[in-house]
């Protein structure tokens, strides 16, 4: 009953034709109008063509039960397609999307009748955001330069090959994390950043300070708030400066649950999503209030001068930082407990967070989940008092101090929820 076509007064069969028709007419219809917004005939068949020859595949692959009929209607409809293309590209069309299309639209009754109804919708959604999107993929694969090609092909052999073949073993007794969480949470880290980078060089090339802060907050809240202040100084002073540091560090905050989310850290992610999501909440309401400061300037940034996340350095850096991180970790909390741990959570707070908040969870201490959750609390604020003053002296205008003057209140809050945990129960 849950499935979107279940509908229990339609028999099994004529649920599944009535979807095969209505499908194979859709991706007619879309290629119909693909056709007409390019003003161009790329092959064959109209609308009824396509919902037609999904009616095909489905009569021929219910009359066989060894799926010879559909086999044979199948390799049929190739021959005539295969035909219809060679004679085209005697006269110069060289398109393959019809005979692609009518390939699919063929395939639509078995994937309905033998898989579930969601993957039958993705599929049908896929062919259809394909035909609609052309210029936004055109322009993408026009702008996508070549070297982007191979860095995606190391993340694939970071992914796929080395990942793998990584054992889940302790690195050493004071180094508590596995080979494979270390890696894991790079890849992690570097894929997040990855997107927030790749929207930044190729979706929105020309941004504002705002969007900088939204993107760059992804990526890193701290790089972005050294940016964003040199340009402060740099610029004609804004309000948007206020506006993209506050944003850049709520999205900290966003990112550092994703990341939990991703690497299965799920009980510190639930307890961390309140105070958190208060942060960011607030953070979004302080950076509205400050686009109401007079003398509102508009001010654009060509380009966020981040380096590559999925550089072997960057890479290299973020693997060193997660082992000594959590070897540190170990040490402090051998030998100082608790108190220790919050005193090393402010200090790697004035450097980079996420390894230090990465290995923690990953690795095996002997200390309470609180705190745990508190070091991490303690971490994101010493970070944020470290971009105040990133802010104020980069800066140097109304506008940056404002936004320092935001980031400190976030430190005083986040250290009076640590002093709150502190006191609870174990």
């Amino acid at each position: 009953m849950g499935e979107i076509f279940n509908v229990a007064i339609f028999p099994l069969l004529l649920r599944q034709f009535v979807i095969t028709t209505a499908l194979s007419f859709i991706v007619g219809l879309e290629l119909h109008s693909y056709r007409r917004a390019n003003n161009q005939d790329l092959g064959f068949g109209t609308t009824r063509t396509f919902t037609l020859i999904g009616v095909l595949g489905f009569v021929l692959f219910m009359v066989d039960d060894q799926l010879w009929a559909w086999l044979f209607g199948l390799l049929g409809l190739f021959a005539f397609l295969a035909i219809f293309y060679f004679k085209r590209s005697g006269e110069g069309v060289l398109s393959l999307l019809s005979p692609v299309l009518g390939l699919l639209t063929y395939s639509i009754a078995p994937v309905v009748i033998r898989f579930p109804e969601w993957f039958t919708i993705l599929m049908v959604v896929t062919i259809l955001l394909m035909l609609s999107a052309k210029p936004g993929i055109r322009r993408f694969s026009d702008a996508f330069r070549e070297a982007e090609m191979l860095t995606f092909t190391k993340f694939l052999i970071m992914a796929g090959v080395v990942l793998p073949l990584l054992p889940d073993s302790q690195i050493s007794s004071v180094i508590t994390v596995t080979y494979y969480q270390v890696w894991v949470a790079l890849l992690v880290v570097s894929g997040l950043s990855y997107i927030s980078y790749l929207a930044q060089t190729y979706v929105f090339k020309e941004k504002g300070l705002l969007l900088t802060g939204l993107l760059g907050g992804l990526y890193s809240s701290t790089a972005t708030t050294i940016v964003l202040g040199r340009r402060a100084r740099e610029t004609a002073p804004s309000p948007q400066v206020t506006q993209a540091i506050i944003l850049a560090t709520a999205m900290m905050y966003l990112r550092l649950l994703l990341l939990l989310m991703f690497i299965g850290h799920f009980d510190a992610a639930l307890e961390l999503t309140g105070p958190f999501l208060f942060l960011l909440a607030a953070s979004l309401l302080a950076a509205w209030l400050a686009g109401l400061m007079p003398v509102a300037v508009r001010v654009k940034v060509d380009k966020l001068p981040l380096s590559h996340p999925l550089e072997f350095k960057t890479a290299l850096v973020f693997a060193v930082l997660f082992v000594v991180f959590a070897a540190l970790s170990t040490l402090v909390i051998s030998r100082y407990g608790s108190e220790g741990l919050q005193v090393l959570s402010f200090v790697v707070g004035l450097t980079d967070i996420d390894p230090f908040i990465l290995s923690l969870l990953g690795g095996t201490y002997h200390i309470s989940n609180a705190q745990i959750i508190t070091a991490i609390v303690t971490a994101t604020g010493s970070n944020n008092l470290l971009k105040a003053v990133y802010a104020m002296v980069l800066g140097r205008n109304r506008y940056s101090v404002a936004a320092a003057a935001w980031l400190v209140l976030l430190f005083v809050v986040s250290m009076v929820y640590v002093f709150h945990l502190s006191g609870q129960p174990a």
